[in-house]
């Protein structure tokens, strides 16, 4: 016979040690075991009606880390604001300082580092490594176009400036990946709106093609026309990433009014898709003609 679910008001919506809810006499075993809570990992649990996100995996090994630890990387910049920067199935990132001996679960990937003063805190488990320090172990330790794509969506999200991360990466000492880290810094620019733009603009330098204005405004007669991903205004050629259109009936309409617009303006649209970025040869190919 299925256990009826209990929530106590101190555990709605939380993230919490199983052992801990029931010594404390908020839950039996019994309970524990019910649809009311999900087991996120050994002994960690959440309320089941809340969302599954990578936050709430984040929180959870939180409570497994040990003593001086703290969430990094993609974790972090989850904590810190950065929009679908990490999904529910995204491994939860830690950083533990020198000589602490963890064997992690499954789902936790673990490195190694000083932390001194880079933590930010919330509660007494709850650590979290700053938005600088973050950005900057993303550039040492991502891999090239992600550590790229990952300091515009830092910087984007206005959880770092630009300026400061290029210092930060400069003021580095010879170490592994400081070099990585300061091409990844000098390659950002903070300005794209979505992962996939800025794949698209490493993309268009990496084929030596003229370097476009991100977010360019075109305007016609002082009226404002239309925003474009990348423009090359003098050439009257926008370049489009697919991904955010035709999101239904509304803005299909949309999309079209706006494509005449830029038209009636002399403005030639060209539209890249994720299938592009995979095969990108007719794309360059196409743009290049274009901006002839």
């Amino acid at each position: 016979m299925p256990i009826p679910p209990y929530r106590p008001a101190v555990l709605r919506g939380r993230v919490f040690r199983g052992t801990w809810a029931i010594g404390s006499g908020l839950l039996t075993r019994a309970q524990l075991r019910s649809s009311a809570w999900r087991r996120l990992r050994e002994d960690v649990y959440a309320d089941a009606t809340a969302a599954d996100t990578h936050r709430l995996h984040a929180r959870g090994a939180a409570l497994r880390m040990p003593r001086g630890a703290a969430l990094g990387g993609r974790s972090a910049a989850d904590l810190l604001g950065v929009p679908e920067v990490a999904g529910p199935a995204d491994p939860v990132e830690v950083v533990v300082p020198p000589g602490t001996r963890w064997d992690p679960e499954p789902g936790i990937v673990v490195r190694t580092a000083r932390l001194q003063g880079d933590v930010l805190a919330q509660g007494s488990f709850l650590r979290w490594t700053t938005g600088l320090r973050t950005a900057v172990d993303m550039a040492r330790f991502a891999p090239a176009e992600e550590a790229v794509v990952l300091l515009d969506q830092l910087v984007h999200a206005r959880v770092v400036d630009l300026a400061q991360v290029r210092a930060a990466v400069g003021a580095l000492p010879t170490c592994r990946g400081s070099a990585r880290a300061r091409r990844a810094a000098a390659a950002a620019d903070g300005r794209a709106e979505s992962p996939q733009e800025t794949r698209v603009r490493l993309l268009l330098a990496a084929h030596g093609l003229p370097v476009p204005v991100a977010q360019h405004e075109v305007r016609s007669g002082g009226r404002f026309l239309a925003r474009v991903d990348f423009g090359w205004p003098e050439r009257r050629v926008a370049l489009e990433y697919d991904g955010v259109w035709h999101d239904g009936p509304g803005q299909f309409v949309r999309d079209r009014q706006r494509l005449s617009a830029l038209a009636a303006a002399g403005w030639r649209v060209l539209v890249i898709t994720a299938a592009d970025l995979r095969a990108p040869e007719l794309l360059i190919a196409r743009l290049r003609a274009a901006l002839q």
